[in-house]
């Protein structure tokens, strides 16, 4: 673009405007290239030059259109253009785009569509790529689908042409910035006092624990708050498709799964990451969900010394959780019976917490069951806390409470060797108002 005409009008339209963003974004872009500004300084040569390339276009514009220019041109050239302002946005927990004109976003449960913009296809592209390069992915033709994370763990997930139909899409699951600690969930009404306290000592005693839950439910959320009880002096092994915990420990191996090249070849996946940690002389192995043949892996793990274990799947309910991981298992290859296959499922599960978001966006600890064993063919189930639900709100919001069912887990005398002799009031349920 050259020097735009000083005769020409100052009420610029949308086009002139894109115009206008795309001059002084290209000029810039160059000019950090050739001169080698390092990242850091990269902010103050944006301010210090795109003041002298507004005289450049000689136009005269009002200072809060400058303003709002500067801002959006900062944020193309160093951050993730149009989106920047979400996830600046502490009240925004998911971005969604769908083509360059379609953006929404979730706030509290909620979905909106944001007045945000891209100014076309390619435009949504270069922020895609500018997301997955530094990770060594890729996204195009052949390849139209990718995962990926931003610098502060949150989930990306980017689908482009010929898949997309309407334009590429983006979807980004925003992390906080502020881990959230367990007296957060139970502020939120996340989980009970009793059910945390019940948590924390099955983590610290070493048990296998399985967040279920669907998707948007918050199980990262909850397994990162679970692996916060793992002891200091443990060594962690985390294994996920794109890396998003964020856990406080010290000694914490991270790693992540790698695509296939151009060529479709070297690609890494969680089961082989699986396979390796047990190399890896852990203390603990965090597999960030499982949903494919990994499943078996894990289970022979849990069930060979490697207690502790912390993994999620996709599921509705704890008795679906097991259904689901039984098919995970048999996607392994392996010609297992159906009852050698729930035999491991048993022995190596300890515990199932369910996690649900609700009508209202809530979410929600809605169970904490126990695996106790088995019964002829069937995996016997035990719920030792439960949400009931009482009703709706006016303003639509659900009604209702998590309570222990008076039933101790079968598992009590392992949590009493380990050090850990919870008290009868954890396990008590609480009586309602209506029976006082």
């Amino acid at each position: 673009m050259t020097a735009m005409n000083p005769a020409a009008p100052q009420r610029l339209t949308s086009q002139d405007l894109m115009r206008l963003k795309k001059y002084l974004a290209d000029n810039l872009s160059r000019a950090l290239e050739t001169e080698g500004i390092p990242v850091a300084q990269r902010d103050v040569f944006v301010q210090q030059n795109i003041a002298r390339m507004f005289e450049q276009t000689q136009l005269k514009l009002p200072e809060e259109l400058k303003k709002e220019i500067f801002k959006q041109v900062l944020d193309d050239l160093l951050g993730f253009g149009p989106i920047q302002v979400l996830l600046d946005d502490a009240d925004v927990s998911e971005i969604m785009v769908n083509g360059p004109k379609k953006v929404f976003v979730e706030k509290n449960g909620q979905l909106t569509k944001s007045s945000v913009v891209f100014d076309d296809d390619d435009h949504v592209i270069r922020i895609i790529d500018r997301i997955i390069l530094p990770l060594g992915r890729r996204v195009d033709w052949d390849s139209p689908t990718v995962d990926a994370r931003l610098p502060d763990g949150s989930r990306v997930n980017a689908v482009v042409r010929p898949v997309s139909i309407d334009g590429p899409s983006l979807t980004i699951r925003k992390f906080r910035k502020d881990k959230l600690q367990v007296e957060d969930l139970i502020n939120y009404g996340s989980l009970s006092k009793q059910m945390a306290e019940f948590l924390e000592a099955c983590v610290k005693a070493r048990f296998n624990v399985v967040v279920s839950g669907g998707t948007g439910s918050g199980k990262t959320t909850l397994l990162n708050v679970l692996s916060g009880f793992i002891p200091e002096n443990e060594r962690i092994i985390t294994i996920e498709d794109a890396a998003e915990l964020q856990l406080q420990q010290d000694h914490v191996m991270r790693m992540e799964t790698k695509s296939a090249n151009a060529d479709g070849l070297h690609a890494v996946s969680i089961r082989e990451l699986v396979k390796n940690s047990l190399r890896m002389r852990p203390d603990r192995i965090v597999v960030g969900e499982v949903r494919g043949g990994e499943a078996l892996d894990m289970l022979q793990a849990m069930n060979t010394g490697h207690d502790g274990s912390l993994t999620t799947v996709h599921s509705n309910s704890p008795r679906d959780a097991l259904s689901r991981l039984e098919t995970l298992v048999l996607m392994a290859g392996m010609d297992l019976p159906l009852k050698v296959v729930r035999q491991q499922i048993s022995s190596a599960v300890d515990l199932i917490v369910q996690q649900t978001r609700l009508k209202d966006g809530q979410r929600k600890v809605t169970a904490v069951t126990e695996v106790a064993g088995m019964e002829g063919d069937i995996v016997v189930l035990s719920d030792i806390f439960k949400f009931t639900q009482t009703g709706v709100s006016e303003d639509g919001k659900v009604i209702g409470e998590v309570n222990a069912t008076g039933i101790r887990p079968n598992f009590t005398p392992r949590l009493e060797a380990a050090g850990y002799k919870l008290g009868a009031e954890v396990f008590a349920p609480k009586m309602s108002s209506s029976r006082r």
